[in-house]
């Protein structure tokens, strides 16, 4: 990209809310059921139906907008946005329009540079969302599936305050964590639990006009989206520097060839007649409601990392990579009630815990250990009975198979206990060392590397019953006497 072009971007991320039914009746929300089965009369629009808000979607979009610094609006209305679509079965969505419950609010991002950008949420509103039309199952026809119709949203705008693909990356992964901590939407894009739209344009660096913009709709993964908006920019310079112009269009994304294409003539806000929604009343909140709601949320990943990094002591990774999921973060609290030694318990929670994870195909919530339980092998190391080496090799993998079992006493079965006197750890160093002369040499010439060839000796002839630290300590003490 031309050096003299900054991209300018904004966000609108559409959240589908976790309740259990839609957002004006009681027709189920839940996902995966056969097509056109979660509907009824307000869902499918009848005459003569009124709808009746959730009490739950106010109460979640109260949590959004308090987790991500906004004010609250304490009354808001209700608006109809017009527009005709084969799966809006009323032929208009109901939305807000120029009272969102939750203005002025922000987000802070860490990028590769290790520099904090904050990125400005100019609103998040409830509305409902459309169903959903198949383009792909049948030759000749398009098919609707109305389940989806109803379903509650909050959508979060963005200031245009976005200047890269990794600025947008990191901006989406913040949102999809939050939703996730709050427990309000599962952040599955590719279900389309969360979808984006990018507003992408291109000016010159250093001028206070933004360049015309182009919508890239309905974008299901967050790095499409960097995708979408790494292109979007090229394309849009390029036809600058040809001389062209840029046309304000809704622009579908593909992500098999990684090109945007016209989808349809941008709408402006006066093509959806936004008018009052006659049939539901404003929504009034009283300071006490907001007050009990932030009461009860739980504790944030920014709020978390902040701890980690000052109060326990865990580096910026660390505690970076415990707070990316919330169940992973979950585990690492309680983790945390029963030891200390914090900084051995994110090591085990990302090493041997997170491989055997991976290798398994599950998630924290299904690891067949308790934080208890390791916190159990993280005192036999502390105290001395066990060694890292064999807590990792021998207890854990013992445990995994008998979880009904504690540490100690598996330690006590697998005979790893470490009972060596220091007179015979001095016999194994004197062992080792004679062994290895010309390494002895080697050492006192600097090469301090060989230390590991001397400790895998002696835990070797100790098998393994023995402290590493004490025979650290005592082998340099033989070596720098030899």
């Amino acid at each position: 990209m031309a050096k003299e072009y900054e991209i300018v971007v904004g966000l609108e991320v559409h959240a589908q809310l976790s309740t259990k039914s839609k957002a004006y009746c009681s027709d189920s929300a839940e996902f995966g059921a056969r097509p056109n089965h979660h509907t009824g009369p307000i869902s499918l629009g009848h005459p003569g139906t009124l709808p009746k808000l959730n009490k739950k979607v106010v109460e979640y979009a109260v949590k959004m907008g308090l987790a991500t610094h906004c004010s609250i609006r304490h009354e808001n209305h209700f608006a109809r946005k017009n527009y005709f679509y084969a799966d809006l079965p009323k032929g208009y969505q109901i939305t807000q329009d120029n009272t969102p419950i939750c203005y002025n609010g922000f987000i802070d991002i860490k990028l590769s540079n290790h520099i904090t950008k904050r990125i400005g949420i100019t609103r998040i509103h409830m509305e409902e969302d459309a169903g959903k039309s198949i383009h792909d199952q049948d030759v000749y026809d398009t098919l609707i599936d109305l389940n989806r119709a109803g379903v509650p949203l909050i959508e979060i705008v963005s200031e245009p305050d976005i200047r890269s693909g990794e600025e947008a990356y990191q901006y989406l992964t913040e949102i999809r964590k939050i939703l996730r901590y709050l427990d309000i939407c599962d952040g599955n894009m590719e279900e389309g639990s969360m979808r984006c739209d990018a507003n992408i344009s291109v000016r010159i660096k250093g001028d206070a006009e933004f360049g015309k913009r182009c919508e890239v709709k309905n974008l299901n993964s967050i790095r499409n989206v960097q995708r979408a908006i790494e292109h979007e920019a090229e394309r849009q310079i390029a036809v600058i520097e040809a001389g062209g112009i840029i046309e304000q269009n809704t622009l579908n994304f593909d992500a098999t060839t990684g090109k945007t294409s016209v989808l349809r003539t941008k709408e402006m806000a006066n093509d959806y007649r936004y008018f009052p929604e006659p049939d539901l009343t404003p929504i009034v909140l009283n300071e006490q409601y907001v007050a009990d709601i932030k009461t009860n949320m739980p504790a944030l990943p920014e709020e978390l990392f902040t701890r980690y990094t000052q109060q326990l002591e865990l580096t910026e990774y660390d505690a970076q990579i415990i707070t990316a999921d919330r169940d992973t973060a979950h585990y690492f609290e309680q983790l945390t009630n029963h030891t200390t030694n914090y900084k051995a318990a994110a090591n085990w929670l990302m090493g041997s815990i997170r491989s055997y994870l991976n290798e398994n195909a599950i998630d924290i919530t299904h690891f067949v250990l308790k934080p208890q339980q390791i916190a159990d092998i993280i005192t036999l190391i502390d105290s001395g009975k066990i060694s890292n080496s064999t807590a990792t090799q021998q207890v854990f993998p013992a445990m995994l198979e008998t979880p009904q079992k504690n540490a100690l006493t598996l330690a006590q079965e697998l005979n790893v206990i470490i009972e060596t006197s220091e007179d015979d750890t001095l016999e194994f160093i004197k062992k080792a060392i004679a062994k290895y002369p010309d390494k002895v040499v080697d050492y006192n010439n600097g090469k301090k590397g060989v230390l590991g060839l001397f400790m895998g000796e002696i835990m070797k002839l100790s098998k393994g019953k023995i402290n590493p630290k004490t025979v650290n300590q005592l082998l340099i003490e033989q070596l720098e006497n030899n």
